[in-house]
């Protein structure tokens, strides 16, 4: 293909001496001999050739200016198949493209970073770009305008101490801007150490002994705090509220963030300070109160009671943690083991405003089924008294064992269970919450009055109940039936469930003895009755319906008036015989 006219074909200079042209070359998929050939000429006289460019990543040709300034050239390219120009008009101080500064130094203070550099006079004035890279991330620029010496420097003013800042220069025409020159060299520089700013946050454990306490002190950077240096040791001082005691004093190097010490039962006024190869940070003070003074305070709250633990919920963002605020305190402390179970536990604490009465508590450490203790401080005067326990999960599981059944009482309708509870230490992974006892015939399914269904992952059913209450150990199932197997289990339960149902306890229900006695009433003794009836049917004749009813027997002779002494006396005129025999002379005489 016949050439394209020259894309982006401009000029520029770097001294004031040389001009250079640049331009992007088109393709004509023409190689060897028939590849385009470019010529730079004066526009007024084409038949004077500037100089002839030449392509690699980018198309040039440069010329030297003399004394010209003023400039109307003309590009052209041909190859055996056409020809096309572009042409650019200019004055040269108007396309200056400074070289980039080559030495670049730099001294500093804490605050102030100043850059230095040398650059060549060329007869065009000149403005100058720092660049300064925050190591957060931020930029800041500052432009200055030329100096007539060689030396040129910068002052970047306003930043941290001990801190290291990237900086660049580069610059470019005053009067007639055409184009930045290309940054010089990036330089790294850290500023000098200062005094340190802020207050280190402290914190203590306290542990009483025989004689008086120990104390162990922790202390952590808090984001207000700036070390502005090399931390090289921490001082810890003590000394008694009372006029006229002297202080103790200790030095740790920095890879310490804790310590002990001993006081006795005295008042305290305790002190912890960084320090860098400049000075001292400003002192973080904590008071301990007497331990006469912890007594007192602690009846005022809670009269002879002891605090109790409350219990706290996790959430997916933490745990959550709730106190009652109190008008006199200035701050509140949450503290905390990252690992309650191992020495040392990794005490950790937070504080909050005066205007706090919840906090979310989250650490990495947290994991479920571990149970947390918190306890939570108000502060005032950097004094610090107790006032709530709590304990809680991130997030509870179900116990790691299921109660022991010790005893079984079976009648032919029930059976009573009671249990030992295995979940007794705080090293189960949740609260305990009751219990749950399953029951189900060996055959068909339960329908048991009073409980509630549970299906099992094979669709098996069971009845359950559910005991709320995890002080109760014993549970009676009712509404069995007789002489029957039962499989029975009891679980317990926490806020993450249960663990899956695996073994079951058989048992069988005896015959109803009550419906025994009463079939024995119902056939056996009527029966018995009319075998001896039957056995002694001439007696019972005799006794029952005699053909002479004798007067011993007769029940008109019962009632009282018919008795003289034992005997029993019928009088003749009291009735109407039908017949009347006499049996005996000498009775019929004595009567």
């Amino acid at each position: 293909e016949p050439p394209d006219t020259p894309k982006d074909f401009s000029c520029q200079t770097q001294d004031m001496k040389r001009v250079t042209c640049t331009w992007t070359e088109g393709e004509t998929y023409l190689y060897g001999q028939n590849l385009p050939r470019y010529t730079l000429s004066k526009t007024s006289s084409q038949n004077m050739t500037l100089c002839e460019g030449s392509c690699s990543k980018q198309c040039s040709c440069s010329w030297d200016t003399g004394q010209q300034r003023i400039w109307n050239v003309t590009l052209t390219v041909e190859n055996p198949l056409g020809k096309k120009t572009a042409t650019d008009v200019f004055d040269v101080k108007h396309r200056m493209h400074p070289t980039a500064p080559l030495q670049v130094w730099e001294d500093s203070t804490d605050t102030e970073i100043t850059l230095h550099w040398n650059y060549e006079k060329n007869g065009i004035e000149l403005f100058w770009q720092t660049e300064v890279l925050h190591p957060d991330g931020e930029v800041e620029h500052h432009n200055t305008s030329d100096v007539d010496s060689r030396h040129k420097r910068v002052t970047v003013r306003g930043l941290q101490p001990y801190t290291e800042y990237t900086a660049r220069v580069r610059c470019g025409a005053a009067r007639h801007f055409w184009r930045w020159s290309e940054w010089s060299q990036p330089l790294t520089i850290r500023t000098k150490e200062g005094t340190p700013s802020g207050k280190l946050d402290i914190w203590r454990e306290i542990t009483p002994i025989l004689g008086g306490r120990n104390v162990t002190l922790f202390w952590k950077k808090t984001p207000s705090f700036q070390a502005n240096g090399k931390i090289i040791s921490y001082e810890v001082t003590w000394e008694k509220l009372e006029e006229g005691s002297k202080p103790e004093s200790i030095s740790f190097s920095s890879v310490y963030n804790s310590t002990r010490i001993f006081i006795d039962n005295h008042s305290y006024r305790i002190s912890i300070m960084a320090k860098n190869n400049v000075n001292f940070s400003l002192p973080s003070v904590l008071i301990i109160s007497g331990a006469a003074d912890n007594k007192i305070l602690f009846c005022s709250f809670l009269g002879t009671e002891e605090l109790k633990e409350g219990r706290v919920n996790g959430t997916d963002d933490g745990i959550l943690i709730s106190w009652e605020p109190r008008s006199i305190y200035d701050s509140y402390i949450i503290d905390w083991c990252n690992f309650p179970t191992l020495q040392p536990c990794d005490l950790q604490w937070k504080r909050f405003g005066p205007n706090t009465s919840s906090a979310v508590i989250s650490s990495a450490a947290f994991v479920p089924g571990v149970r947390y203790k918190f306890h939570i401080y108000g502060s005032v005067a950097n004094k610090a008294s107790l006032l709530e326990k709590k304990i809680g999960y991130l997030r509870e599981l179900s116990p790691w064992c299921d109660p022991t059944v010790r005893k079984v009482d079976l009648t032919y309708n029930s059976v009573t269970l009671s249990w030992d509870s295995c979940v007794t230490n705080e090293s189960e992974p949740g609260f305990l919450r009751g219990y749950h006892v399953y029951v189900s015939p060996i055959q068909g399914n339960c329908n048991l009055k009073g409980s509630k269904k549970h299906v099992l992952s094979d669709d098996s059913e069971l009845c359950k109940y559910t005991i709320e209450d995890p002080e109760k150990k014993r549970y009676r199932v009712e509404h069995l039936m007789p002489n029957t197997k039962y499989k029975i289990v009891v679980k317990a339960f926490t806020g993450g469930g249960e663990t899956p149902i695996v073994n079951f306890r058989y048992i069988d229900t005896p015959y109803n003895s009550n419906m025994l006695y009463f079939v024995f009433l119902l056939v056996i003794v009527p029966t018995l009755v009319a075998a001896v009836c039957h056995w002694k049917m001439k007696w019972v004749k005799e006794c029952c319906c005699p053909v002479i009813p004798s007067p011993n027997k007769s029940k008109v002779l019962s009632f009282k008036e018919y008795k003289i002494d034992s005997e029993k006396v019928l009088k003749i005129n009291d009735c109407i015989p039908d017949v009347l025999a006499m049996d005996s002379n000498a009775e019929a005489q004595k009567l």
